[in-house]
């Protein structure tokens, strides 16, 4: 019996090593479209529901953006494809104006699977960082459902996690945190044995063609493997460099001094300013 189990993990190992050796040198881009459900709420004895739908309407269009995945086997550059309708998503609306900062403009992330690293561009109130720190780790469920994306059959798999919430309006002198539940799910090719995805997301056995993450969807629209042009990754080298912990502590004080600095009412000629960081 023991030999028996030696041998068939023998075989097992050279159709491991079978399958690395294919998929080894595998480069591609992909093109990514993107559409948000973005929705939020305000005091509605300051604002009336209708200003507050059309302004939700203004936003949803303006935060469907593009971006390129161009990755090798272990490493990946994610960045928005530049056109005219990139910068802040701007709405107004009875007397009320919208600025939301994505903070993915002229922005590169940096993903080396094989380190399990990562490196990203970051912009904080007009100042550069180079964020890094080791890649998130997302323990993902295989569902057994399957569908076509193209000409692809994809898998899904679902992630979730409990995470505290930061949220904040005009007149608040202390962010207020929750608790809320992330939900992601992720429909990867195994036709296509690389582990990377859009944003920050990775790790399946297979090229994740379409994403839903609380309300944003990623939907890839354009799919080119190994090109004839070679795929250059870009590792960014622009901004201070500090940890992911440091940067998030800093960007909360940061935003701490905005409510401070923002902290009238109503009508005073204050906007609101809300960062999303994919």
């Amino acid at each position: 019996m023991k030999k028996i189990l030696f041998f068939f993990a023998i075989a097992i190992s050279f159709l491991g090593m079978h399958s690395t050796a294919t998929a080894q040198g595998l480069t591609g881009r992909v093109n990514y479209k993107t559409s948000a459900a973005f929705k939020f709420s305000m005091d509605s004895t300051t604002m009336a529901p209708e200003v507050i739908a059309d302004l939700q309407k203004q936003l949803k269009k303006q935060m469907e953006r593009e971006y390129t995945l161009s990755f090798t086997q272990a490493e990946s550059n994610w960045k928005q494809i530049e056109s005219l309708g990139a910068g802040p998503a701007t709405a107004s609306a009875g007397g009320a104006q919208i600025v939301i900062q994505t903070g993915n403009e002229n922005r590169l992330l940096y993903k080396n699977i094989g380190e399990q690293s990562f490196l990203e561009e970051e912009d904080l109130m007009g100042k550069q960082f180079l964020v890094y720190d080791s890649l998130p780790v997302y323990d993902w469920e295989l569902t057994g459902n399957t569908k076509k994306i193209g000409e692809y059959e994809v898998q899904e798999a679902k992630y979730s996690k409990i995470v505290d919430s930061k949220r904040f309006s005009m007149g608040m002198e202390e962010m207020e945190i929750s608790k809320d539940t992330i939900n992601v799910t992720a429909w990867f090719a195994p036709q296509i044995p690389v582990s990377h995805g859009p944003a920050d997301f990775w790790g399946l056995p297979g090229l994740i063609l379409e994403l839903q993450n609380e309300g944003m969807t990623y939907i890839a629209d354009r799919i080119v493997l190994n090109p004839s042009d070679p795929v250059a990754i870009e590792v960014p080298k622009k901004g201070e460099k500090i940890n992911s912990e440091a940067y998030r502590a800093l960007a909360d004080e940061k935003m701490k001094d905005m409510m401070k600095r923002y902290n009238g009412k109503p009508g005073e000629g204050n906007r609101m300013e809300i960062r999303i960081s994919n």
